[in-house]
C-alpha cells in the first residue's frame, strides 16, 4: 500500500524543483549582468552606447512582469507563462550573436529583458502558493539563487579570463538553457477556490498604506542603483584592487545567503515591520559608510555585511508585506508590480538621479544621495506601517 501524501504539505520534489529553478535563473543574471557591459565594449560599443543598452535591464522592468503577470494570473497558468517566457529568452538571446551594430543590440536586450524579468517575480509567486506562508521554507529555497549568482560570477569571471570575454554569450546561452530545462521541472500547484469577491488591482493601489508601502521600495532600490552602478568604479578610483573588490561582491552575497537561510526565528522575534525600518535605516548607515569611509578597508567590510539587511531582509520583508493585499487570483500581479515599481521605475530613477551626482561632483556624493533616499524609503515605510495598523 503506498503511503498518504498530505497535498496540503509542500513537496519534497516540489522544493528541490524550485531550488534548481532559482539557482539556473539566478546563475544567468550572475553571469551576464556582470560581464555584458565589457562583451558591448569588444563588440565596438562606445560608453554612451553600453549605458544604455545595460540600463535596459531595469528599464523593462517598468513594463514586462506587470505584463506577463496580468497573464500568468487571467490564464491561471503561471508554470506555462514562465515557460514561455524562459523559451523565448533562449531564442531571442541567439540575436546578440548575430547582431552587428547598436540598434540590433537594443532591440534584443529589450526583447530579452522583456521576457527574463519576469520570471522573478512569477517563481516567487508560484513559491508563495506552495508554501502557503511558510517563510522558513522562502529563504531556504531563494538562497539557492543566491549560491547559483556568486558561483556563476566567480566561475564566469574564472572563464573568461581563459576563454576572452567573446565567449560570454555561449556562457549565458548555456546558462538560459539550463533555466528553461528548470521551467520544466516546475508543476504549479491547483489555486484554492475562493469564496469570497477578491478586491481589484486598482482598489488596491488606491490604499494610501500600498502607495506608501511602494514609495518606500522604489526609494530604497533607487538608492541602491548606487550600488549595482558605480560600486566597482568607486572602489576602482579609490586604489583597490580588482580582486579586493570581487571579495567585496562576494562577501555581500555570502551575507546575503547566511540572512535566508537564517530569517525564520528572526522574523518571528522581531517581526516585518521592525526588520523593514531596521533594513531601511541600515542602509542609511551602510551608504554613509561607503561614501564617506570607503578608504579604510574595515569600515568597507561593514557596509558589504549590512548587504544582509539591505538586500535579503528587506526583499522578505517586502514580500511578506505583499501578501497582505495580493494573494490567490492577484499574487502575480503584486509580486510583478512589485519589481515594476521598484526595480524598474525606482532602479532607473536612481540609475540616472545618481548618474548625475557622478558626472558632475564625485563618487562620494553619490553614496551619499543614496543614503538619503533609502532613510526617505524609512519614513515612507513607517507611514505605510501606521497606517496598517490604525
Amino acid at each position: 500500500m503506498l503511503p498518504r501524501v498530505d497535498l496540503a504539505e509542500p513537496r519534497a520534489a516540489a522544493l528541490f524543483q524550485f531550488a534548481f529553478f532559482l539557482f539556473a535563473y539566478y546563475a544567468y543574471v550572475g553571469a551576464f549582468t556582470p560581464y555584458a557591459g565589457l562583451w558591448f565594449a569588444a563588440r565596438g560599443m562606445g560608453p554612451g552606447e553600453v549605458g544604455i543598452l545595460m540600463s535596459l535591464m531595469q528599464v523593462t522592468r517598468i513594463f514586462g512582469p506587470g505584463l506577463w503577470a496580468w497573464v500568468a494570473d487571467h490564464t491561471a497558468r503561471r508554470v506555462t507563462v514562465l515557460r514561455v517566457t524562459a523559451l523565448s529568452a533562449l531564442v531571442i538571446f541567439g540575436g546578440l550573436l548575430l547582431g552587428r551594430d547598436f540598434a540590433a543590440f537594443f532591440a534584443v536586450m529589450l526583447a530579452l529583458n522583456a521576457c527574463t524579468g519576469s520570471q522573478a517575480p512569477l517563481s516567487d509567486a508560484l513559491i508563495l502558493a506552495e508554501l502557503k506562508g511558510d517563510f522558513k521554507r522562502y529563504g531556504r529555497l531563494r538562497l539557492w539563487g543566491s549560491v547559483g549568482f556568486i558561483i556563476a560570477v566567480s566561475v564566469g569571471g574564472r572563464l573568461l579570463d581563459l576563454w576572452g570575454i567573446l565567449a560570454m554569450p555561449w556562457i549565458c546561452w548555456a546558462l538560459l538553457a539550463l533555466v528553461f530545462i528548470a521551467s520544466f521541472c516546475l508543476r504549479e500547484k491547483p489555486h484554492a477556490p475562493v469564496y469570497e469577491e477578491q478586491p481589484s488591482i486598482r482598489s488596491q493601489l488606491r490604499k494610501p498604506e500600498v502607495i506608501s508601502f511602494f514609495a518606500s521600495t522604489f526609494l530604497m532600490v533607487a538608492a541602491h542603483a548606487a550600488l549595482y552602478v558605480f560600486f566597482t568604479l568607486y572602489l576602482a578610483q579609490l586604489g583597490y584592487s580588482k580582486t579586493t573588490i570581487g571579495m567585496m561582491w562576494s562577501l555581500g552575497v555570502i551575507v546575503e545567503i547566511a540572512f535566508f537561510y537564517f530569517q525564520a526565528p528572526l522574523f518571528r522575534r522581531f517581526g516585518v515591520r521592525n526588520i523593514m525600518l531596521a533594513a531601511l535605516l541600515l542602509a542609511f548607515v551602510r551608504f554613509m559608510l561607503v561614501g564617506l569611509g570607503a578608504q579604510y578597508l574595515s569600515l568597507l567590510i561593514v557596509a558589504q555585511v549590512l548587504h544582509a539587511a539591505t538586500f535579503a531582509a528587506h526583499h522578505s520583508a517586502s514580500v511578506i508585506t505583499l501578501q497582505r493585499w495580493f494573494t490567490g487570483s492577484l499574487q502575480s500581479r503584486g509580486q510583478g508590480l512589485y519589481v515594476s515599481i521598484s526595480y524598474g521605475l525606482g532602479g532607473s530613477f536612481g540609475g540616472f538621479l545618481l548618474s548625475a551626482f557622478w558626472d558632475e561632483a564625485d563618487g562620494r556624493s553619490v553614496f551619499v544621495v543614496a543614503a538619503l533616499l533609502a532613510l526617505a524609503g524609512m519614513f515612507a515605510a513607517r507611514h505605510s506601517y501606521r497606517l496598517q495598523n490604525s
